[in-house]
């Protein structure tokens, strides 16, 4: 992305407002009473403090540190920034922490050392190292790296890696091995060309000879071309690559090559170069965020080339996030006592395999493909395959257990994969993958409270991330002075005034269409005509004729407001009876789907029944099988209130005419979210002893209260009001959203739009 001032404030914005950074530390037992201070701190905590007096491996019991995972870095090599020091390092060292956290659920604590000594880096890590279960090294220069590592590999018992080295360098070779079985090439008689001769670079080769190419087949270059035998003062990791050869340059490298892997800079492989290469070349562009080559001139160099980027705008993203937070997944599970060889070539072999397995439909439906399959476009898994977890940490802890380096086994191996999946759920993944949807094919969406700052900031933030063309409905002359008073970016935006004197002809083709619709329901074309200045009007007839193709609204607006203009204009789907309000809750046991939370008051059997087939069919939407719950204060017709029989009335209906479906209840709510207490008490339940994901309320007050009470008092990220049974895609926000609720519901309508498309 390229950087700008206003991209720099939203980054610095990012980081400072609410809490300052991105990562915090919360309490994982109770607190709440004094007993509970007693046990947690003074005198309970002697107890398990005596255990591990008597017993260290106890503290993986009595302790977090099972769990926990210290990224660690003197900032002396950072992204693409260099050596900028310890502290200015510690916003990545937050992030990796985060990325850690949201893809594998482990705990991180970012430590910033402020010395370039290699022995007194060592001897600082060594000294902290009982806090943790894990190390993570980040962004330290080499050759200091290399000995950092080395040494503390030898000298500690926890899983150490530094994942500047050996990230890239495992998933690459994930890419290489099935890029070779794409090419028909044997790995023992490639001629690959590393332009790079830093610590990805070199652990890339070291691991590259691991599984089978052959070190004299290796040309490594760096600044000064060639690395060579006949050059003078070589590093002790350079003269390990120094080759026997008179060739000095990268063309020259380049002729005849089979593989080239680029850790360098962009911009200085030509297509030239690249046609010079072997048939069937395979070519790895690792520099960011300019590649050595760029896909478009190494594809049209060559159509036989097989691509791989370090970008994620094209095929074939080498990502370290792909390894590092899955391998150490799998090496804190059986508490192995180091990261060794074994764990890094099983972590490249389970990525490879599951590039060739069927890719799920949520994954083809997040990047906006019909059918993902093996071949020259998909070498490796995308970042956001959910399958990453639960097929790579338990190969790494397989591996650690067979090559003896695991203090604990595992006996089920199938069952711990079950368990990896439980313990993630899906967690915010569903919320990117509509994004990355969304993206991929963005659709017109029309903002009808745009003189609303949120509105305009959510306009922007949807404009430079390419998930939707806003459109702004309002006054320009209020308009535009916010634009410029908070200097926001939405050049080329379209703004509409439905009163002004350049929109009369499509106000009064508006008007007709809405006085065609309501003529027989007291409205005259006049009528029509007057209701068309306002902008939920205007805005619903947009999406009506085509002229955009999804409608956002409800910010500052009574929700009656807002959705009497679109059934009105827009109406309801053809097969629908009732509308219905949905929201989606992300929690850490994953998605929930709740309704109806907006709209109908009082709800008979019938509009029960209508609310959760409709919700049931959004959930399938989104790739997901509804496991429905009809929540009540009665369990299977233990109370015989109104509320109760109704719910157990529509579950009979369901139950006999739409046999496929999963639903229950009527259930209380703790039963119904509780898999285990559910199983114990109600075996014979539909909802079986699988986690339950959509709840049907009986009426709009236990709906409403609900998802506000877990919103705010869980936390919970949320999308909705999401509108269930409109005939085109209209979407009303809860008063008072924030800007990240606005894009996400910006999200989910341009999915809805693509979708009905």
């Amino acid at each position: 992305m390229k950087r700008t001032k206003r991209f720099e404030k939203e980054a610095l914005d990012y980081h400072e407002k609410g809490r300052p950074g991105k990562i915090e530390v919360v309490p994982t037992k109770p607190y709440s009473s004094q007993r509970d201070l007693s046990l947690a701190y003074s005198p309970g905590v002697a107890i398990p403090c005596q255990k591990i007096h008597e017993n260290p491996e106890d503290a993986y019991k009595y302790t977090a540190k099972s769990n926990l995972v210290a990224v660690i870095s003197n900032g002396t090599a950072v992204l693409g920034l260099g050596n900028i020091g310890p502290l200015a390092a510690k916003p990545v060292m937050e992030g990796k922490g985060v990325l850690f956290k949201i893809f594998a659920d482990i705990d991180v604590f970012d430590i910033e050392i402020d010395t370039e000594n290699v022995d007194e880096f060592v001897k600082t890590v060594k000294a902290i190292s009982p806090t943790f279960g894990g190390i993570n090294l980040e962004d330290i220069k080499a050759p200091e790296c290399f000995e950092i590592e080395k040494r503390l590999k030898e000298e500690l018992t926890i899983p150490i890696m530094h994942d500047d080295q050996h990230g890239t360098a495992i998933i690459s070779a994930a890419a290489l091995l099935n890029a070779l079985e794409l090419a028909g090439k044997k790995i023992d008689q490639i001629k690959v060309v590393i332009n790079g001769a830093g610590a990805a670079a070199i652990s890339c080769a070291k691991l590259y000879i691991s599984l089978g190419v052959k070190k004299e087949n290796i040309l490594m270059l760096d600044s000064k071309g060639v690395i060579s035998t006949k050059r003078p003062q070589l590093s002790e990791d350079k003269k390990e690559f120094a080759s026997d050869t008179t060739i000095q340059t990268l063309e020259e490298a380049m002729k005849g090559a089979d593989v080239f892997l680029g850790l360098s800079k962009g911009n200085i492989v030509s297509k030239e170069m690249i046609k010079s290469m072997a048939k069937n070349p395979i070519v790895f562009a690792l520099a960011n965020p300019e590649p050595e080559i760029s896909y478009e001139d190494a594809t049209e160099a060559r159509d036989d080339v097989i691509m791989a980027t370090g970008r994620s705008d094209y095929p074939n993203q080498v990502n370290n996030v792909l390894g590092f937070p899955y391998i150490f997944r799998g090496a804190l599970d059986v508490r192995a006592t180091k990261i060794n060889e074994e764990m890094k070539l099983a972590a490249v072999k389970a990525i490879a395999n599951l590039a060739k397995e069927p890719v799920p439909e949520i994954v083809n439906i997040a990047y906006h493909e019909r059918n993902m399959q093996f071949g020259r476009d998909y070498i490796i898994p995308k970042p956001l395959d959910p399958r990453l977890l639960s097929a790579v940490a338990p190969a790494v802890a397989k591996a650690a257990v067979e090559s003896g380096v695991a203090k604990q086994k595992i006996d089920n191996w199938e069952q711990y994969a079950l368990e990896l999946e439980k313990r993630m759920g899906y967690d915010n993944k569903l919320l990117k993958q509509i994004t990355q949807k969304a993206k991929r094919n963005p659709k017109r969406v029309v903002f009808a409270e745009a003189d609303n700052y949120k509105i305009l900031k959510a306009a922007q933030i949807v404009k430079d991330e390419g998930i939707a063309i806003p459109i702004l409905l309002g006054r320009r002359h209020k308009i535009e002075p916010i634009i410029e008073e908070y200097s926001l970016d939405l050049e080329g935006v379209e703004i509409i005034d439905p009163r002004s004197p350049e929109e009369h002809d499509r106000k009064n083709r508006y008007a007709e269409i809405l006085f065609e619709k309501r003529k027989r329901r007291g409205v005259t074309l006049p009528e029509a005509r007057d209701m068309m200045r306002s902008r939920n009007y205007f805005g619903s007839a947009m999406v009506e004729v085509g002229d955009a193709d999804a409608l956002i609204s409800g910010l500052t607006r009574k929700y009656s407001d807002t959705i009497r203009p679109a059934l009105q204009v827009i109406g309801k789907d053809d097969d629908v009876n009732k509308i219905a309000g949905m929201y989606l809750l992300f929690t850490k046991k994953g998605p929930f789907f709740l309704a109806d939370t907006t709209i109908n008051f009082n709800p008979s059997v019938e509009d029960l029944v209508d609310i959760t087939l409709l919700t049931a069919k959004i959930v399938q939407r989104f790739q997901i099988e509804p496991r429905i719950a009809m929540l009540s204060y009665s369990n299977f017709g233990s109370s015989d209130g109104e509320d109760a029989v109704k719910m157990r009335k529509a579950v009979e209906y369901l139950h006999k005419n739409y046999p496929d479906l999963i639903v229950d209840g009527e259930i209380q709510a703790n039963f119904a979210l509780n898999r285990e207490l559910r199983s114990e008490i109600f075996s014979f339940s539909e909802l079986g002893n699988k986690k339950t994901n959509t709840l049907i309320f009986p009426n709009l007050s236990s709906g409403n209260i609900a998802y506000k009470l877990m919103q705010e008092m869980g936390g919970y990220e949320a999308v909705g009001p999401i509108l269930l049974g409109m005939k085109k895609p209209v979407h009303i926000l809860q008063l008072g959203s924030s800007v990240r609720e606005i894009v996400n519901m910006v999200a989910v309508a341009v999915t809805d739009a693509q979708t009905r498309q």
